[in-house]
Protein backbone atom coordinates (compact mmCIF):
# COMPACT_ATOMS: atom_id res chain seq x y z
CA UNK A 1 0.00 0.00 0.00
CA UNK A 2 1.25 3.57 -0.67
CA UNK A 3 0.61 4.98 2.16
CA UNK A 4 4.26 6.25 3.70
CA UNK A 5 6.03 9.51 2.95
CA UNK A 6 8.96 11.61 4.11
CA UNK A 7 8.48 14.25 6.19
CA UNK A 8 11.10 17.14 7.69
CA UNK A 9 11.40 19.11 10.42
CA UNK A 10 12.33 23.12 9.69
CA UNK A 11 13.98 25.18 11.95
CA UNK A 12 12.58 29.08 12.04
CA UNK A 13 14.66 29.94 8.80
CA UNK A 14 13.08 27.19 7.05
CA UNK A 15 16.08 24.96 6.91
CA UNK A 16 15.27 21.24 7.54
CA UNK A 17 16.77 20.24 10.67
CA UNK A 18 15.92 16.30 10.61
CA UNK A 19 14.51 14.22 7.53
CA UNK A 20 12.20 11.07 8.59
CA UNK A 21 9.73 8.60 7.17
CA UNK A 22 6.54 7.52 8.43
CA UNK A 23 3.03 6.80 8.25
CA UNK A 24 0.28 7.98 10.09
CA UNK A 25 0.46 10.75 12.64
CA UNK A 26 4.62 9.31 12.97
CA UNK A 27 5.77 13.03 11.87
CA UNK A 28 4.03 14.46 14.92
CA UNK A 29 5.46 11.72 17.31
CA UNK A 30 8.93 12.45 18.90
CA UNK A 31 9.46 8.66 19.81
CA UNK A 32 12.52 7.49 18.28
CA UNK A 33 14.43 9.99 17.28
CA UNK A 34 16.79 12.23 18.93
CA UNK A 35 14.77 15.80 18.13
CA UNK A 36 11.61 16.72 19.12
CA UNK A 37 9.28 18.14 16.68
CA UNK A 38 9.10 21.68 16.36
CA UNK A 39 6.15 23.26 18.39
CA UNK A 40 4.97 25.60 15.28
CA UNK A 41 3.19 22.49 13.08
CA UNK A 42 3.59 25.15 10.23
CA UNK A 43 7.20 23.50 10.15
CA UNK A 44 6.55 20.10 9.65
CA UNK A 45 6.45 19.18 6.10
CA UNK A 46 5.48 16.47 3.94
CA UNK A 47 8.60 15.70 1.31
CA UNK A 48 6.49 13.17 -0.63
CA UNK A 49 3.65 11.23 0.20
CA UNK A 50 1.70 7.86 -1.33
CA UNK A 51 5.18 6.10 -1.36
CA UNK A 52 4.80 2.04 -0.70
CA UNK A 53 7.65 1.45 2.23
CA UNK A 54 10.24 0.95 0.62
CA UNK A 55 9.91 3.76 -1.98
CA UNK A 56 10.01 6.01 1.69
CA UNK A 57 13.14 4.74 2.87
CA UNK A 58 14.77 5.41 -0.26
CA UNK A 59 13.57 8.79 -0.19
CA UNK A 60 14.63 9.42 3.77
CA UNK A 61 17.87 7.77 2.55
CA UNK A 62 18.85 10.60 -0.25
CA UNK A 63 16.91 13.70 1.63
CA UNK A 64 19.90 12.42 4.54
CA UNK A 65 22.22 12.04 1.93
CA UNK A 66 21.84 15.34 0.48
CA UNK A 67 21.63 17.55 3.80
CA UNK A 68 24.24 15.43 5.87
CA UNK A 69 24.02 15.37 9.05
CA UNK A 70 26.07 17.13 12.08
CA UNK A 71 27.27 13.90 14.35
CA UNK A 72 29.90 12.61 11.03
CA UNK A 73 30.26 16.29 10.06
CA UNK A 74 28.48 15.55 6.67
CA UNK A 75 26.04 18.81 7.11
CA UNK A 76 23.13 19.98 8.67
CA UNK A 77 20.75 17.25 9.59
CA UNK A 78 20.36 15.99 13.51
CA UNK A 79 19.73 12.47 12.24
CA UNK A 80 22.28 10.13 13.95
CA UNK A 81 21.15 7.21 11.17
CA UNK A 82 21.47 7.17 7.34
CA UNK A 83 17.71 6.79 6.95
CA UNK A 84 16.51 3.35 5.62
CA UNK A 85 16.04 1.48 9.17
CA UNK A 86 12.44 0.64 10.29
CA UNK A 87 11.89 1.28 14.20
CA UNK A 88 12.77 -1.62 16.38
CA UNK A 89 9.90 -3.48 17.41
CA UNK A 90 9.63 -3.20 21.14
CA UNK A 91 6.38 -4.78 22.09
CA UNK A 92 4.71 -8.22 21.53
CA UNK A 93 6.44 -11.23 20.81
CA UNK A 94 8.98 -10.18 18.42
CA UNK A 95 10.13 -7.51 20.76
CA UNK A 96 14.03 -7.93 21.66
CA UNK A 97 13.38 -7.68 25.85
CA UNK A 98 11.62 -11.11 25.63
CA UNK A 99 15.05 -12.44 24.43
CA UNK A 100 16.63 -14.91 27.65
CA UNK A 101 20.00 -12.66 27.37
CA UNK A 102 18.08 -9.19 27.17
CA UNK A 103 15.69 -10.53 29.92
CA UNK A 104 18.84 -11.27 32.38
CA UNK A 105 20.89 -7.81 31.26
CA UNK A 106 17.47 -5.69 32.37
CA UNK A 107 16.92 -7.96 35.70
CA UNK A 108 20.63 -7.51 36.61
CA UNK A 109 20.80 -3.49 36.01
CA UNK A 110 17.37 -3.66 37.78
CA UNK A 111 18.92 -4.92 40.97
CA UNK A 112 22.02 -2.71 40.49
CA UNK A 113 19.20 0.05 40.72
CA UNK A 114 17.43 -1.38 43.80
CA UNK A 115 21.18 -2.05 45.44
CA UNK A 116 22.18 1.94 44.71
CA UNK A 117 19.00 3.09 46.48
CA UNK A 118 18.87 1.10 49.22
CA UNK A 119 22.61 2.26 50.19
CA UNK A 120 21.90 5.96 49.29
CA UNK A 121 18.83 5.50 52.08
CA UNK A 122 21.18 4.01 54.81
CA UNK A 123 24.07 7.17 53.89
CA UNK A 124 21.39 9.16 54.31
CA UNK A 125 20.06 7.76 57.36
CA UNK A 126 23.52 7.26 59.12
CA UNK A 127 24.18 11.44 57.97
CA UNK A 128 20.83 12.27 59.58
CA UNK A 129 21.35 10.26 62.99
CA UNK A 130 25.20 11.76 62.70
CA UNK A 131 23.83 15.34 62.41
CA UNK A 132 21.57 15.03 65.32
CA UNK A 133 24.02 13.15 67.37
CA UNK A 134 25.71 16.73 66.50
CA UNK A 135 23.11 18.98 67.56
CA UNK A 136 22.25 17.71 71.15
CA UNK A 137 25.81 17.96 71.95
Amino acid sequence: MNNYYTYGYLNEEGIPYYIGKGKGNRLYDHRGKNCNPPKDKSRIIKLKQNLTEEEAFKHEIYMIAVFGKKCDGTGILMNIADGGNAPPVMYGDDSPTKRPEVKAKISAANKKKIKRKNSSRKSKTKTIKYLERKIKK
